[in-house]
């Protein structure tokens, strides 16, 4: 389940040099890696820069959050205690978007929603509004009998990388957290963390065999 939908954004440029006419589409579910490219000619090493500066923006957007996701999620839950089911870094600053800020989505005990909007350079609260979902029971019944919190799943997938996003899945038969997380220089990666175990599994094991394993094989 994805709460927050990063909306795919198009952009098209002409190259006037030759008349060769280039157009990207970025296409958004969180990681903002997928382009493609029509009708280049000659531009196969500006499109691979255009991509590196991306992923080394991405890195250092995430590296200067001085808030840790589960730092994010404790004080969300001080504003507005409950279960924290999803915490995002939203560091998309344009006009219509507002200052970056970690998105916490916090479920109280009476089964309301509330999303709580943490600065990342201090952890003061930004903001919180009540919210309507549709899953409430579904939500409760993947986290009846877990153990592992999503501050809990966030600080495991540190190791990982800085975590910009921890959200729970409850689709399925196999629930956990799903943990986003960013490196310097690489991709964006994904993780599964059991919520009763605790144990980190790669999101990708039919392209990355090697990479479902437990944490600790890699540390």
């Amino acid at each position: 389940m994805k709460r927050n939908i990063v909306i795919a954004a198009v952009t098209a440029a002409a190259l006037v040099g030759g008349g060769t006419a280039t157009a990207l589409a970025v296409s958004g579910d969180g990681d903002g890696t997928a382009r493609q490219a029509a009708d280049v000619r000659g531009a196969g090493d500006d499109a691979q820069g255009a991509g590196a500066a991306s992923t080394d923006d991405d890195s250092a957007s995430a590296a200067s959050a001085k808030v840790t996701a589960a730092d994010a999620i404790a004080s969300a839950l001080r504003q507005s205690p409950g279960t924290a089911v999803s915490a995002e870094l939203d560091d998309q600053d344009g006009d219509d978007q507002g200052p970056a800020a970690w998105e916490v989505d916090v479920l109280a005990a009476d089964n309301t929603w509330h999303s709580v909007r943490i600065d990342p350079a201090d952890g003061k609260v930004l903001g919180s509004h009540g919210e309507r979902e549709d899953d409430t029971g579904q939500v409760r019944a993947a986290l009846k009998g877990s153990s592992v919190t999503a501050a809990e799943a966030a600080k495991a997938a540190a190791g990982k990388g800085t975590v910009t996003s921890v959200e729970l899945d409850e689709d399925g038969t196999a629930k956990s957290w799903d943990v986003e997380t960013q490196s310097a220089g690489k991709a964006e990666q994904e993780w599964n963390v059991d919520l009763k175990s605790g144990k980190i599994t790669a999101d990708r094991p039919d392209d990355h065999g090697d990479d479902d394993t437990d944490a600790g094989d890699d540390d």
